[in-house]
């Protein structure tokens, strides 16, 4: 896909550090997928893993997302972090983030295993916690899908 040029560049984050940053403080992002012309956006927590370039989601062992994915593993995903509406501006506060790439189903165990910690190391306080009592077997990565984003392309856009 060309690259669009953004119609405002003094809006553009061009410092992966700083996108990087967003994806590590934001907690959710909305994946837009395709299946033969058919759009749909669902929004899922993720976990963000710079050292692979990555990013970690799960869902339910059958659905919708499974489907298109199945069909099709070119998506986009979009976090945005709100920083307020402007009273008397007409304008919005925000940062966000944009990638590109393919999302893959996890199937070996190590690798779901290495997802869901990402995950549970992007969203909680205590993810060895979690992690025993959600996961004490490997019986229970068998009741979990987990998602891999590989990203090919990473831009953002700031209003501050």
């Amino acid at each position: 896909m060309p690259r669009y040029h953004l119609r405002r560049a003094e809006r553009e984050i061009v410092d992966r550090n700083e996108l990087d940053a967003l994806l590590r403080r934001l907690r959710y992002m909305t994946v837009a997928l395709c299946r033969d012309g058919e759009p749909y956006a669902v929004t899922l927590n993720h976990g963000y893993c710079p050292e692979e370039n990555a990013l970690y989601f799960h869902c339910a062992r059958e659905g919708l997302k499974l489907e298109f994915l199945r069909a099709n593993p070119r998506v986009c995903a979009t976090a945005v972090e709100d920083l307020g509406y402007r009273e008397g501006e007409c304008s919005h506060g925000y940062r966000s983030v944009v990638v590109r790439g393919r999302m893959r189903i996890v199937e070996d165990l190590p690798g779901k295993a290495r997802g869901l910690r990402v995950l549970l190391a992007h969203q909680e306080k205590d993810p060895q916690a979690l992690e025993d009592r959600l996961l004490p077997d490997e019986a229970a990565y068998a009741r979990v899908t987990v998602l891999r984003l590989e990203i090919e392309e990473i831009t953002g856009k700031a209003s501050v």
